[in-house]
Order: C-alpha cells, then structure tokens, then sequence
C-alpha cells in the first residue's frame, strides 16, 4: 500500500502569491480586468512589444533562447539600467528573474473577466530588498496600465 499525501493544487494566482510569500519583502497587487483571459494574456505574454507599455519601469525587452534552451531576457529600464532574465512564460503565468531583479505575473478566468496578479522589485543577495509598499504600489500601477492597454487594444 502505498502513502497517500495530501495534495494541493493551485491555480496561477494562487501559485504566485506563494511563491512571494516565500520572498522577504515581496508584495502581490490583484486587479479583475474585465476581458477574456485570452485578450489579456494575449498581452501580457508579447513581452517584446507590450511589457514596456504596462511595466512602469521597462523600456525595452528582448528575448533569445540561451545555450541550455531556457528563455532569456535581456532587457532595459526606463533609467538605462540592464538586466538579464530567465523566463519562464506559460499561460496564464509569467516569472522573470535576474540577479537583482524579478517580475511576476499571473493571470485566471474570473467573474467579470480575467483576475490578474503582479508581484516584483529589487533582490539584494543576503538582505530583504524588497519593500512591500512601494511593490504593492508599482504593481498596483502595472496592473492598472495593463487594463487600459487591453482596453486600447480592444
């Protein structure tokens, strides 16, 4: 007989905001965006034309495979600050991370539309560089240019 564990699944949401819960500082702004979860993942996934137009601080992106397959970024901020990524991108869910920096974004089918959930900021190796508020407030920014974005592109 074998041990049955429990198990727990979860939806992309739920699994980004354990993910951050796991990172000291980290911070989860939700919106409930009122169109398909096709139209607005549509969006989200064409990282080299539109993370720029709804992520505050990115100007530029561009991706390329790296030697080992995985997606990476390289991309821009609005200062002229670089960064390299790994990505990982499936529907519905979106996790870049570079050594000091990482984005995240996930998004679910909901009443009204489509629940969408940003977390981010700086990392510092060895110390909590993540503050909570000014996350959930640049997140809370991202997520509301993201809706007007969809609603521009309707």
């Amino acid at each position: 007989m074998k041990p049955s564990w429990p198990v727990a699944e979860f939806d992309q949401v739920r699994r980004l905001r354990a993910l951050a819960a796991g990172v000291s500082g980290a911070a989860v702004a939700e919106r409930t965006v009122p169109e398909s979860f096709d139209r607005v993942w549509e969006i989200v996934a064409d990282l080299e034309h539109e993370l720029g137009a709804f992520e505050p601080d990115m100007r530029t992106i561009r991706l390329r495979r790296g030697p080992d397959g995985a997606l990476l970024a390289d991309a821009r901020g609005r200062l002229g600050l670089r960064a390299r990524f790994r990505v990982e991108l499936e529907p519905g869910w979106l996790w870049m991370q570079s050594r000091f920096l990482m984005i995240g974004v996930a998004a679910v089918p909901a009443p009204g539309g489509t629940l969408v959930a940003a977390t981010g900021g700086f990392r510092i190796p060895g110390r909590a560089a993540l503050f909570p508020l000014a996350v959930r407030h640049a997140n809370a920014r991202a997520l509301r240019r993201l809706a007007a974005r969809v609603e521009d592109r309707g």
